[in-house]
């Protein structure tokens, strides 16, 4: 017999959510992908064109960090160390981006590639598209607002639960 909760063994209801805006969000990268490297390209060149490609690939990588590690997390639900847990590994995703975002910008700041004009378009058209992606998601997403709650039994008739 599982001594698993009722809770721990069903999925929490922003599991579909963060899955289905990670995917959405893969799709609108891709797209970005192409057309920032056509843009760049006609733009500013080779230089344009990588400059793109970085400037959507931080943004990417960065925006998926949150959403990953809240799925990573959320498999402990249930768990009595659920909530440490959670926020550790939440946090720790939070630290990784700052470093990584200290260590992409030192790396791509000396070099003559970029085109910092280009770069700085791509970066923000990327955090917004998925900004957008991550509002169509939620908007079309059906949660109850009592979602993830077990309900008490009634003693007088038993545990009902099969």
């Amino acid at each position: 017999m599982s001594t698993a909760s009722p809770a721990a063994r069903r999925p929490l209801s922003s599991t579909p959510i963060l899955r289905t805006a990670l995917v959405w969000g893969g799709i609108v990268t891709v797209v970005l992908l192409v057309a920032g490297a056509v843009v760049g390209f006609l733009v500013a060149g080779g230089g344009g064109l990588a400059s793109a490609l970085s400037g959507v690939a931080v943004s990417a990588i960065f925006l998926a960090v949150t959403a990953a590690s809240i799925l990573i997390a959320n498999r402990w639900f249930g768990d009595p160390l659920y909530v440490p847990i959670f926020f550790g590994i939440v946090l720790g995703g939070w630290l990784l981006k700052l470093v990584l975002f200290i260590v992409a910008i030192v790396i791509l700041r000396g070099q003559g590639w970029v085109d910092p004009v280009v770069f700085y378009v791509a970066l923000v058209v990327s955090v917004v598209a998925s900004l957008a992606v991550d509002v169509v998601v939620l908007l079309r997403m059906r949660v109850p607002s009592a979602s993830d709650v077990t309900l008490p039994t009634d003693p007088d008739e038993g545990d009902r639960r099969g």
